[in-house]
């Protein structure tokens, strides 16, 4: 069996007892990153054995792993922070999986964008989660269409292409649509901005951005 299980996207303490006592009686812990992994078992004691699973091994690795699973062995999936495929490894192997018959079961759990969504102040009964933009072929193409949604799209970003992302958005969006941008959340330094696109470009021109980003943006009126 394959368990699909969340991890904290920054507090330690956001992990359920259920996902703990799993990765406790898994046979193997594939993560994206092990040493990411290994500091969260060691926080809860947990001496499972790990194996690295991420975007640059994932397609020579599916296949054993499955043939593993349909011999009997139960295996968790981990990715950094959050939910294992969202924005992160983890459709492959669940394909896979589906198509050999082998069970999978997803915990419910931390996933970014869901509190930058929520707690941003812009409408959450209808979104659209796009992830990360495409860094070159694709990009202007994308910001139109989705400048075009009539309801709140979020994207992922990191800090130091932040500026770039909310210039091209106030270019297709228009500088007064509404915005807020949300940092480091469940972590010390957890911060939400928000305001115009044009009032968000000018705040972190000032203050330069940490950490993990979402930006979430109203739809066209």
């Amino acid at each position: 069996m394959l368990y699909l299980i969340p991890t904290p996207v920054g507090n330690l303490e956001d992990i359920s007892l259920r996902a703990l006592r799993l990765l406790k009686e898994v046979d193997l812990i594939l993560a994206e990153d092990t040493r990411t992994t290994r500091k969260l078992l060691a926080h809860y004691d947990i001496h499972t054995s790990l194996k690295a699973y991420h975007a640059h091994n994932e397609h020579r690795l599916t296949e054993t792993l499955v043939a593993q699973m349909a011999a009997g062995s139960t295996f968790a999936l981990v990715s950094d922070a959050g939910t294992p495929g969202i924005s992160d490894p983890g459709f492959l192997l669940v394909r896979a999986c589906v198509g050999a018959g082998v069970p999978v079961s997803a915990l419910p759990g931390p996933t970014a964008f869901v509190p930058a969504l929520v707690a941003s102040g812009l409408p959450c009964d209808r979104f659209f989660f796009e992830g990360f933009l495409p860094h070159k072929k694709g990009r202007q193409a994308r910001l139109q269409w989705l400048a075009e949604l009539p309801y709140t799209f979020v994207l992922y970003e990191s800090p130091h292409r932040l500026q770039k992302c909310l210039l091209q958005l106030a270019e297709h969006c228009g500088a007064a649509r509404p915005a807020c941008v949300a940092r480091e959340l469940s972590k010390v330094h957890e911060e939400y901005v928000r305001g115009t696109l044009a009032e968000l470009r000018a705040h972190f021109e000032a203050h330069p951005p940490r950490g993990e980003i979402a930006i979430v943006v109203g739809g066209k009126p």
